[in-house]
């Protein structure tokens, strides 16, 4: 395990843990504590693991830990099924995903994408890279796709100012959770030195970036609802569903509207772009 990844987990584990109160495992709350959360002997305690150990595990120390030591740990922490997923990559139980994010488009992905067409469609890596998408999408979020390389990303389009960023009503309630699923894809990419760029460049130019990433919160892609509000065709309404792609870690995302008044609205955007 590597000194990035030995950080990475002992910063999950501490947040974790932080999160789960004395009450919440059945222990009496004690005395005033100085921090949230269980202490670390008490996490030993209930995983079944020396606290000298545990303590070496949050700090990041060079030290093993077997599935079944992390088993307990997870249960102690009470993570869901994709923390608990998080937990293994980043101790170095994976199953070796390669690093590389690279994808050929080919012909028969962008006949689907342009098939789905009114509905916004785009294919993306596990790191938000727009690869390709339909003229649905571009219309919808034309400077998404029109960003120079390196920017052509909805994560890095919407941590900092963006028409992306401001046309997105609910994006408050959206942006922890996509990057929740960012720290997922990342635990398998901890040793990349292109993912860790990525992610000093974003935290130094978004400070809510930086906060939400600190925050060690994982979670597995899944549907969103996106509202839109366009400066002329008005508000739109997207459920999003995500469509794994046989290349590894990258997935077909197709925006569904979801009322009469959306399909209206990207019905005109189309007509007009």
């Amino acid at each position: 395990m590597t000194e990035a990844r030995r950080s990475d987990l002992a910063a999950f584990l501490r947040t974790r843990r932080a999160r789960i109160t004395p009450e919440m495992v059945d222990l009496a709350p004690g005395p005033r504590r100085r921090t949230p959360g269980l202490r670390r002997e008490e996490v030993a305690q209930l995983a079944g693991v020396g606290v000298t150990w545990y303590t070496w595990l949050e700090q990041g120390r060079p030290i093993n830990a077997s599935p079944q030591v992390l088993d307990a740990i997870a249960r102690t922490l009470r993570l869901d099924p994709a923390e608990w997923q998080h937990l293994y990559r980043l101790a170095g139980h994976s199953t070796g995903v390669p690093a590389d994010d690279t994808v050929r488009v080919t012909p028969q992905i962008r006949e689907i994408l342009d098939k789905l067409s009114p509905m916004p469609a785009c294919l993306t890596n596990s790191r938000y890279d727009v690869l390709a998408w339909n003229p649905a999408y571009a219309v919808l979020v034309p400077e998404v796709v029109g960003a120079p390389d390196g920017e052509r990303n909805t994560l890095w389009q919407s941590c900092l100012p963006s028409n992306l960023s401001s046309m997105l009503v609910n994006r408050e309630q959206e942006l922890p959770g996509v990057v929740a699923v960012f720290r997922g894809a990342y635990s398998r990419h901890a040793d990349d030195p292109s993912w860790q760029a990525f992610v000093r460049r974003l935290c130094a130019v978004s400070p809510e970036f930086a906060r939400l990433w600190a925050r060690q919160d994982v979670a597995d892609p899944g549907p969103r609802e996106k509202i839109f509000k366009h400066e002329w065709a008005g508000e739109m309404r997207f459920c999003t569903t995500v469509l794994n792609s046989p290349a590894p870690e990258t997935r077909m995302i197709v925006y569904s509207p979801m009322d009469d008044a959306s399909r209206d609205a990207i019905d005109r955007l189309l007509r007009h772009g």
